[in-house]
């Protein structure tokens, strides 16, 4: 088989790839450069299957495993908003469930109670749960009176 006919094989493949995202298709393409490859040096169509299959399993063997671990892990740090979230914050104007302000990081932000019942004094410690556009979505950190 002529190389071009596998360098067509593997532009197919990639381009399937870039559609779906799954990183076989991709594999398969980068199998389908090395038959190329083989078949570009003058082997047989026999040696350019092997080639093909060997890359192929090797690639879906060895590396798609390793690359999906890597893509299921959480991102080691967090950033912007989201390093916010577990924080300790300082409440500086009453918290309810539709208002208040808190002293985050040195910043001050908006801020709303995280159980709808509670109202959360000024001077009270509260943890950030989360934040939604530019609200802090707090809880108080000790029982309220």
């Amino acid at each position: 088989m002529p190389w071009f006919v596998w360098l067509l094989a593997a532009a197919a493949l990639g381009a399937a790839e870039f559609f779906t995202l799954t990183l076989v298709f991709g594999l398969l393409a980068g199998a389908a450069l090395v038959a190329a490859v083989v078949a570009g040096v003058g082997i047989g169509v026999v040696g350019q299957l092997v080639a093909f299959g060997a890359a192929a399993a090797a690639g879906l063997v060895i590396v798609r495993p390793i690359a999906q671990r890597h893509t299921a892990q959480q991102p080691i740090t967090r950033e912007g908003s989201d390093a916010l979230i577990g924080k300790r914050a300082e409440v500086l104007q009453e918290v309810t469930a539709t208002r208040g302000l808190i002293k985050l990081s040195g910043e001050e932000w908006s801020a709303r109670a995280l159980d709808e019942s509670h109202v959360i004094p000024v001077g009270a410690l509260v943890d950030v749960m989360e934040i939604e556009g530019a609200t802090a979505i707090v809880h108080p950190r000790e029982l309220l009176p």
